[in-house]
């Protein structure tokens, strides 16, 4: 009787835990769904200001005889990535894969993958991550800069934020320096009357700089042996640091160009500080996927 007695106890108890998991995991399923319409409805609004900020451009192509004015590694580069007749890039869509470095000091990676919008006229973008925090936690990043604003937003599913930083002149800078960096994904942007100004430094470096609105950001290209951007450079990019923000030297590389509609581009990326103690990667980024709009 005993046994018995003892054995309807665990019996009515495991009962008891299925439901427990049975209600835990449909809540779960709940919230994830919830926040994913969500966030997808905020990504929408950003691309809807996107395209409400775009300016009308005309069209053109690729003339290698209007380069003569640019810095030799510069016209070099271009009539390496460029075809001649090549029509200017309107927007980009890109998916990538990758690890993100959730510690910002050692290596904790993180797998991640994105899509990103890019409009090249007026300059913005909409990064949209999903980075694997944990096992069924998942990160939902918005990284864009759009109608002149720098937005970095991230909630836990969709629905719990944990960053939230925007309309700051610093969010704006840092954004508008990492459209500028990823023009190598985008080459037609580096042109003469695209928007970028350009300024000599030496035979396989130049400075570029872009103004959009009120900001006004310079970056300087390091070009290789292959006369393909190797690296791009900044000794002040504001970066996070508590509650604050800390001016610090940051670069991104690029490595793997492949042929893709009349364009050379980058298949891969790696971006990270220069810290006292040597460079910390914190995004490493494969194109998963690129198709372009031309004007």
């Amino acid at each position: 009787m005993v046994t018995m007695g003892v054995r309807t106890v665990f019996i009515g108890a495991g009962v008891v835990l299925t439901v427990m998991v049975v209600v835990v995991v449909a809540a779960v399923g709940i919230m994830m769904a919830v926040g994913n319409q969500r966030w997808q409805n905020e990504t929408a609004a950003l691309h809807c200001q996107q395209d409400a900020g775009a300016r009308r451009a005309e069209g053109g192509t690729f003339d290698p005889a209007a380069l003569s004015t640019l810095p030799d590694p510069v016209q070099s580069y271009l009539e390496t990535v460029l075809t001649p007749g090549q029509r200017m890039v309107a927007a980009v869509q890109i998916e990538h894969s990758g690890t993100f470095n959730m510690d910002a000091t050692g290596e904790n990676w993180r797998p991640f993958r994105s899509t990103q919008r890019v409009l090249t006229q007026r300059p913005s973008f909409v990064w949209d991550g999903r980075v694997n925090v944990m096992p069924g936690m998942n990160a939902h990043v918005h990284d864009a800069y759009v109608d002149g604003r720098g937005i970095l937003y991230v909630a836990l599913w969709g629905l719990v934020p944990v960053v939230d930083i925007r309309d700051t002149p610093e969010i704006a800078r840092g954004e508008l320096m990492r459209h500028l960096a990823e023009t190598a994904w985008y080459p037609t942007a580096l042109l003469p009357g695209q928007g970028v100004t350009w300024s000599a430094v030496d035979q396989h470096s130049a400075d570029a700089t872009l103004t959009d609105g009120d900001t006004t950001v310079t970056l300087r290209f390091l070009f290789g042996s292959d006369n393909l951007i190797e690296r791009v450079y900044t000794e002040e990019r504001d970066r996070s640091v508590g509650d604050s923000t800390e001016l610090t030297p940051w670069d991104g590389r690029f490595t793997n160009y492949h042929w893709q509609d009349g364009m050379l581009v980058p298949m891969h990326g790696d971006v990270g500080w220069i810290l006292p103690a040597g460079r910390l990667s914190y995004w490493r980024g494969h194109v998963e996927q690129v198709s372009y709009t031309f004007h």
